[in-house]
């Protein structure tokens, strides 16, 4: 079954402040066109720059993610990008008006909430997943740091933490698919110890935390003097120590909330990787650091596998100046259509079992008026129509009288449109006949290229019949 991409209905808004810059920020996540991927703006900035979400555009990694392009710089990109994902929204341009992102409860919960107000539309282009062909996996023995991405048709991921803790311990956090995130782990806040919050104020850092955005595990004894300063830095009436060993600045929402938002983390990180993916992820000990690696060894192999795939491409090759087997007034004395609807130009190859056809697409084709005019695209079924009439050329070129003869649709399966098909782009038609033609019924397997890219491809059944 193909899955579409998606995009949100109309601009989601979401106003709030930064954690660490505590400077006041109105997010608005726009929609986008499909293969957009997540984008962000920083709309202060001159020029409005637009930083991809890319792993290879990470910067830094200490409280957060961060990327950056041409200066232009992105804070704590991983909760927003975490809700994107666990809504399976796959285009959406994040614009900012400072360097960094809301914390809002420190979870994705505000954000999923805003999204689904505004509610997710489908587009009219197919989602591409990268499935994992074999275990990539990533460690850092010095801090016990594991990773592995193993083979699987979902997306599933299990996290394990243990730092050594009396209060937190050893926990596991998991998802089985997607569809679990909003329910499971959206909601998990971050989390850091007591001796971090100090560090982090003492070192002007955190400046819009105010203890709600956040679970504070207390990792040593501390004396009342000391919870009456934190209450008066972060402007509560007072503040203890929990049975459970963390601040009363906020409630557990689950037991192994630490675990699931390191798997929030980990999922919003591994969107770097710039497309979906399919595999089955197991990490012990994750931090950004690890996550932003780990995306980056998968972003490698997605690459290595498209540039075998180009250099395995099926695509017919094609020398413009070499003599064609067929031109256009050979075809046309082959096939009963005329212009303007013959849509062959010349036949550059054709065996017994395999046609290969051209069909030059230039910007004054009569279709182009009216389909899409001001972003003219060739219709899809005039691309299975120049398919079948390469076909055609195949089981009718050989016949003593091929113009007494005609070629019928009976059928069409697995048609797919991978790729649109522009004004001045060259359309290389394959044909291949799998069975042999019994009782004038042929069945074809047909693929459309513009260079090395499939564009359209489907199976065919026609009929052959002598006309009247």
């Amino acid at each position: 079954m193909e899955i579409m991409q998606t995009t949100i209905n109309a601009p989601v808004t979401v106003k709030g402040v930064g954690l660490h810059t505590g400077k006041a920020v109105t997010m608005v996540i726009q929609p986008a066109p499909e293969d957009h991927g997540y984008k962000f703006q920083r709309t202060d900035l001159e020029g409005q720059p637009i930083v991809e979400a890319d792993a290879d555009l990470v910067v830094d990694v200490s409280r957060g993610t961060t990327i950056e392009k041409n200066g232009a710089r992105i804070n704590t990109v991983e909760h927003v990008l975490a809700a994107l994902v666990g809504l399976e929204v796959d285009n959406a341009l994040i614009q900012l008006d400072a360097p960094e992102t809301p914390i809002m409860d420190g979870s994705s919960k505000p954000f999923i909430d805003a999204i689904l107000e505004i509610g997710i539309k489908e587009q009219s282009k197919e989602r591409e997943y990268f499935e994992i062909p074999e275990n990539i996996s990533y460690a850092e023995p010095d801090r016990g740091v594991e990773m592995v991405a193993m083979p699987l048709d979902e997306y599933r991921l299990t996290v394990m933490i243990d730092y050594n803790s009396p209060v937190l311990g050893s926990q596991h956090a998991s998802i089985s698919s997607l569809r679990d995130f909003n329910k499971e782990i959206s909601s998990c806040r971050t989390f850091c110890f007591l001796h971090e919050l100090e560090m982090l104020v003492d070192n002007d850092l955190i400046k819009g935390g105010d203890l709600n955005n956040a679970i504070v595990v207390v990792d040593r004894v501390v004396d009342q003097e000391e919870l009456d300063k934190l209450a008066k830095l972060f402007n509560k009436p007072g503040i203890n120590v929990k049975q459970e060993g963390i601040l009363n600045n906020v409630d557990l929402r689950f037991q192994n909330e630490p675990a699931r938002h390191k798997l929030l983390d980990m999922v919003g990180d591994l969107a770097l990787i710039g497309m979906p993916i399919k595999a089955q992820i197991m990490a012990a000990r994750p931090g950004h650091a690890a996550n932003v690696e780990f995306a980056k060894k998968i972003k490698r192999m997605i690459e290595k596998t498209k540039r075998d795939k180009k250099s395995k491409s099926n695509a017919p090759y094609y020398d413009p100046n070499a003599e064609p087997v067929f031109d256009y007034k050979a075809i046309d004395k082959i096939l009963p259509h005329k212009h303007p609807f013959l849509l062959v130009d010349k036949i550059i190859s054709l065996t017994e079992l395999e046609v290969v056809a051209v069909k030059n697409i230039t910007g004054d084709q009569y279709f182009f008026a009216g389909h899409f005019p001001g972003e003219p695209i060739m219709p899809g079924v005039l691309q299975l129509e120049a398919m079948a009439q390469a076909g055609g050329v195949l089981v009718l070129h050989d016949k003593e009288e091929p113009e007494k003869w005609s070629t019928y649709f009976v059928k069409i399966e697995n048609a797919k449109f991978k790729g649109m098909v522009l004004p001045g782009d060259t359309l290389l038609i394959k044909m291949a006949l799998i069975p042999p033609i019994r009782r004038g019924i042929c069945v074809m397997k047909g693929e459309a290229y513009v260079g090395d890219k499939l564009v359209c491809e489907a199976d065919m059944m026609a009929q052959v019949i002598k006309n009247k």
